[in-house]
């Protein structure tokens, strides 16, 4: 019996996940997208109510009205009067108190994890962590920079040590090049490993031969 319900669990588990996960998105976003009807709704006439009204209960809108907003937004900011007009926001938000802290900073480190020139979470490596002999999946990041990279020496590199299972919290460290283990897997397949506890392994790759 406990075997049956374990493999029935098995099945049943990760779609269970995936679709919580998947509904507490939707539901987010049309929450949002709610918030932001009810906000137009101030500045339009009163015959608009019915509308707005009427989109605020269908279901599923917040995601296609978001990714609208990206799709139009990217293609607003490709040309000169776009990217002239995302500046001057970016000046703008810098200007504000307390806000300008906190736009610069997510700003920089989205503009590193999804710039397409960028090496953030390019590499997966291996690391001695939290202690000699100890091992432990890591990504590369970067080099350090600033007043940081002018207090070491040598050839240094900044990685992010991810926790299992939920890799949105980790630590950063900076290490030698040489203290640093490549590997040949992709992002993807580490972050499997990190998040199935060492569970789910990727497939050993040949070595490319010479």
């Amino acid at each position: 019996m406990k075997k049956y319900l374990v493999a029935g669990l098995l099945v049943w588990l990760p779609l269970a996940i995936t679709v919580a996960v998947l509904a507490w998105l939707v539901g987010a976003l049309d929450g949002l997208f709610a918030w932001l009807l009810d906000a137009l709704a101030l500045v339009l006439p009163a015959g608009w109510a019915p509308v707005i009204g009427a989109l605020q209960r269908v279901p599923g809108l917040g995601v296609v009205g978001t990714l609208a907003l990206l799709l139009l937004t990217g293609v607003a900011a490709a040309n000169i009067f776009g990217q002239w007009s995302v500046h001057q926001y970016h000046l703008l938000m810098h200007r504000i108190p307390i806000v300008k802290s906190i736009y610069s900073s997510v700003k920089q480190v989205s503009d590193t994890l999804f710039s397409s020139n960028g090496q953030a979470f390019r590499e997966a490596v291996l690391v001695q962590y939290p202690r000699p002999g100890a091992w432990t999946i890591a990504f590369v990041t970067g080099r350090p920079g600033g007043e940081v990279a002018a207090q070491l020496t040598g050839d240094m590199v900044s990685v992010y040590v991810p926790t299992t299972p939920n890799p949105t919290s980790g630590f950063l460290l900076m290490l030698p090049r040489a203290d640093v283990v490549a590997l040949r897997m992709s992002v993807d397949e580490a972050l499997k490993y990190v998040i199935s506890m060492g569970v789910v392994a990727p497939p050993v790759r040949a070595l490319p031969s010479n």
